[in-house]
């Protein structure tokens, strides 16, 4: 699959993610540098993959979320990228995301691969929305075309609606 990152197209590496797999086991790290695992979330998931929170379409997309949370029954957020733990907690606590779990793949890359938004020779994730049910069969998949503009919020959202 190929996406547009700074105007230029780039091909993702990893395995494609399509609607009705079974979403694969990852591992990344929490902020506390403690292991996080898909498995250990119960209930309905929401993974949002951004390439950094520190950039300004990232930063509005996690606060869109973090706002939807309260409404979404028996559904966590979790937004994943490449910027490491110590800064995804400072940025949380910067933009009062409270209700968003944030972690990292900096360390294994392990969710990059494994759902396909690795962008190669830039290290970081394409911007993407996967969504799993209770039993993690996925139930809504978006890899955004161009990684610096917003995914389709509505689409998603409905989804879990």
């Amino acid at each position: 699959m190929k996406v547009k990152f700074a105007g230029t197209w780039v091909t993702l590496s990893g395995k494609e993610v399509k609607v009705g797999d079974i979403a694969p086991e990852f591992i990344a790290v929490k902020n506390d540098l403690g292991t996080f695992k898909l498995s250990d979330i119960k209930g309905r998931k929401l993974i949002s993959a951004v390439p950094s929170l520190d950039t300004s379409v990232c930063d509005l997309e996690t606060r869109r979320f973090n706002s939807e949370a309260t409404a979404l029954r028996n559904t966590t957020i979790l937004t994943i990228s490449m910027d490491l733990p110590f800064a995804q907690k400072r940025w949380c606590g910067a933009a009062g995301v409270d209700k968003v779990i944030t972690i990292s793949d900096y360390k294994d890359r392990d969710f990059a691969m494994k759902y396909g938004v690795y962008l190669p020779n830039v290290g970081l994730l394409a911007r993407a929305i996967f969504i799993l049910d209770e039993n993690n069969t996925v139930q809504y998949v978006e890899y955004v075309p161009e990684v610096s503009t917003h995914p389709n919020y509505e689409a998603a959202l409905a989804t879990l609606r």
